[in-house]
């Protein structure tokens, strides 16, 4: 079967081998038969319920079975997934569902607290179902369905709806510079072939058991997921990475391949190996992207993972990857990123749009068919992202991120044009933290700024001025942060000033603020 649309390789896996193991979620195994039923299960129960080709579904839930299910059940009904991280607030889902019109939201009874004010009053949604045991405020709401009995009542279609490969397939929502989310729009056709230009560098093959505890909702999490039902192997899925003595049972275990992590992972678990040492020998890909890996870890991480090959990479969500380093050229290249992704091209220009020679700093373009369609809705912000390219027509993607490039060709990150703050792997928006900190009573002027971070990337600094009498601290703002905002967004650190410096035009000097950071 070719796979012009993202779902088609789960289908054709189904197909071939149905009772292969897909997917191994906290022990729990489900072979690829049992995938495509209750994902077509799914699919019946959204067209049910009004869904149609083209409306998007809203799936807010820890990494799960139903979350998987509701990806390619939204797939097979011929809609778009949004998939959005579970600790989102609800002020933040609510502006995502209104965003993107959803016509579905799938989400867990446990977070019933965040997604029922947002579901409030939209008119268009046709449905709102949740996993688990309602209780409490889902108690007496006939409007909010149960998941797992409409899964039960449904009869799956006797065909999936049909699409083509340039309709869109997900919306993969991301910060930006003005504080409010944007939908990356993504076809079938960019998802299909990124996943494979992913598989082909990666060596990957059907034999492959990849570990998944990165959220769905990023990118790199989702990738995992939909690499391993295009090839037909099997995806060993867990909430997280918040017990890692559970992970690294299950990493012995299931004789994990393929181990995806960022710095702020693998750092742990370098503090771990210092204690005690870990050994991991089935690994034999371990994958790094988010933030920059620190170029003594390597060395270390082998001795964790010794039959394994070591890859840096580096993309951004409006292409998904950019690049990747051959792990060969760990040693030799170390602060390297590597070259375009097969199949695509980058290159450097200057501010004025001219190259740039080896070794000189220039903005990143992008060319190729992973490009992102465009953000939904936001043409003006889509136009200053996708320029045009050397084809009449074409769209290239300017990422606003600096760097340089050796006489190889291989890039090298030397920093960001924009505002935007890269922290364990996520995008946040500076103004989004800062609306959230200058609504506290008594912060006066407020700044957020992301400073170099071995782990993280970047950490969150928050600068405040506030009144004498505010009784503020840096326990009491932070726990502020983090009724409003998502783990990842909480600042690091706050530092109080009696005010913050101002620029000639009364703008507040961010560059002079980095001085209090050390």
């Amino acid at each position: 079967m070719p796979q012009r649309l993202l779902r088609e390789g789960m289908l054709s896996a189904a197909k071939r081998h149905p009772d292969k193991i897909a997917l191994i979620v906290e022990g729990r195994p489900y072979t690829f038969g049992q995938l495509l039923e209750s994902s077509l299960r799914v699919a019946s129960v959204l067209q049910n319920h009004g869904v149609r080709r083209g409306d998007r579904v809203v799936i807010h839930m820890e990494n799960s079975w139903a979350a998987v299910i509701s990806i390619y059940g939204t797939l097979l009904a011929g809609a778009v997934f949004v998939v959005i991280n579970p600790q989102t607030k609800g002020p933040k889902l609510r502006t995502i569902l209104k965003d993107c019109r959803a016509g579905a939201l799938i989400s867990d009874a446990l977070l019933a607290r965040s997604f029922l004010p947002a579901v409030e009053g939209l008119s268009h949604l046709c449905l709102v179902a949740a996993t688990g045991t309602f209780s409490g405020p889902l108690e007496n709401r006939p409007d909010i369905h149960p998941f797992t009995r409409l899964l039960e009542s449904a009869e799956p279609p006797a065909e999936p709806t049909p699409v083509i490969a340039n309709d869109l397939a997900a919306l993969i929502y991301t910060s930006g510079s003005t504080g409010d989310p944007k939908g990356v729009m993504q076809t079938h056709q960019a998802m299909v072939f990124t996943a494979w230009s992913l598989i082909e560098y990666l060596r990957l093959d059907a034999e492959q058991k990849i570990f998944l505890f990165l959220p769905l909702a990023f990118d790199y999490g989702l990738y995992q997921l939909l690499m391993a039902m295009k090839l037909g192997a099997t995806l060993v899925v867990e909430k997280s990475f918040a017990f890692p003595f559970e992970i690294f049972d299950r990493l012995k275990r299931e004789k994990i391949t393929v181990f995806p992590g960022v710095p702020t992972i693998f750092a742990r678990m370098l503090a771990l190996h210092r204690k005690k040492k870990l050994c991991f020998p089935s690994v034999r890909r371990v994958t790094n992207t988010a933030a920059a890996l620190p170029v003594d870890f390597p060395p270390l991480l082998r001795e964790i993972f010794p039959h394994a090959l070591i890859y840096k990479m580096y993309g951004l969500t409006e292409c998904k990857r950019v690049s990747y380093l051959e792990p060969e050229l760990l040693e030799e290249k170390p602060a390297s990123v590597g070259k375009a992704i097969p199949g695509t091209e980058v290159f450097l220009l200057s501010e004025e749009g001219k190259e740039v020679k080896p070794g000189e700093t220039g903005i990143l373009y992008v060319r190729g068919p992973h490009i992102m369609l465009g953000y939904w809705n936001r043409p003006q912000q889509s136009a200053a992202m996708l320029k045009p390219g050397p084809l009449p027509g074409e769209r290239i993607l300017r990422t606003g991120d600096l760097f340089s490039m050796d006489e190889d060709g291989f890039l090298y990150f030397a920093g960001r044009t924009d505002d935007i703050i890269k922290t364990r792997g996520e995008k946040v928006s500076p103004v989004e933290v800062e609306r959230v900190l200058l609504a506290v009573d008594g912060v006066e002027e407020a700044a957020v700024l992301g400073v170099p971070d071995v782990e993280d990337g970047e950490a969150i600094h928050a600068f405040l001025a506030v009144r004498d009498d505010a009784g503020l601290s840096q326990t009491k703002v932070r726990k502020i942060c983090s009724a409003a905002l998502e783990p990842f967004m909480v600042p690091q650190r706050v530092i109080f000033l009696p005010s913050l410096p101002k620029t000639a035009n009364n703008k507040i000097d961010k560059k002079k603020l980095l001085r209090h950071s050390a």
